[in-house]
């Protein structure tokens, strides 16, 4: 058995180096400049924040839904597994490598869960994507973001694309009646949750993990 971790694959993104290191057939480490990005070991939150919004579209006939970002692929593979067979899931994903990572060495985590036919998978910001759904007669059942800064990022920044005031007014548009938004986050954030009720939305907040990272998904209507 081999113990030691190895450097499968690295990326330059805007960040940094971006490494995909392996050790085993299943343990995986996304880092960028030494900072750890995300763990196959440590996939709780991110399971939650798929599983939990999904589930509760299980009774419309051919939900929508959009997710950012890709990650490991486990929020995607836990989406997919509580949709029903005719859903859409819209996965948007900065950085191409990670989709091409999610095809290939980490494929196996979460039986290829990228290659899913309700599966389309475009690159870019899912800010855009957003504002634009804001203007379609179309919107989304749910709209489900796991993009690794969280939201605190925004605390001191009302303009955030993401998670900012407007952000989230824009998000509330792109929702079709009853739809859901899920969103991950290191914490408790207080100040997101301020901001959730200033544009409308009701919430609750979910801590999967009973001990390890106090990580949260957030759950707003």
């Amino acid at each position: 058995m081999n113990d030691e971790w190895r450097t499968i694959d690295d990326e330059e993104v805007d960040e940094g180096t971006m490494l995909l290191m392996q050790r085993g057939e299943r343990e995986f480490v996304i880092s960028v400049d030494h900072l750890t990005l995300m763990t196959s070991e440590s996939n709780l939150s991110e399971l939650e924040l798929g599983r939990v919004p999904c589930e509760r579209l299980q009774n419309r006939a051919n939900p929508r839904v959009l997710l950012a970002g890709l990650g490991m692929g486990y929020t995607l593979r836990a989406a997919l597994d509580a949709l029903p067979a005719a859903a859409r899931v819209e996965v948007v994903e900065l950085n191409t490598v990670i989709a091409y990572w999610c095809r290939g060495p980490m494929a196996v985590l979460t039986d290829h869960a990228v290659d899913d036919s309700r599966v389309e998978l475009f690159y870019g910001d899912v800010a855009e994507r957003i504002r634009r759904a804001g203007d379609a007669p179309e919107g989304y059942d749910a709209i489900i973001l796991d993009l690794y800064q969280g939201t605190f990022d925004a605390n001191d920044d009302s303009g955030h694309p993401h998670y900012g005031r407007a952000a989230l007014e824009r998000t509330r548009r792109a929702l079709v009646p009853g739809g859901i938004l899920a969103v991950w986050t290191e914490e408790a954030d207080s100040g997101f949750e301020q901001r959730l009720k200033s544009v409308g939305f009701d919430f609750e907040a979910l801590q999967p993990e009973l001990e390890g990272p106090q990580h949260v998904v957030y759950l707003a209507w």
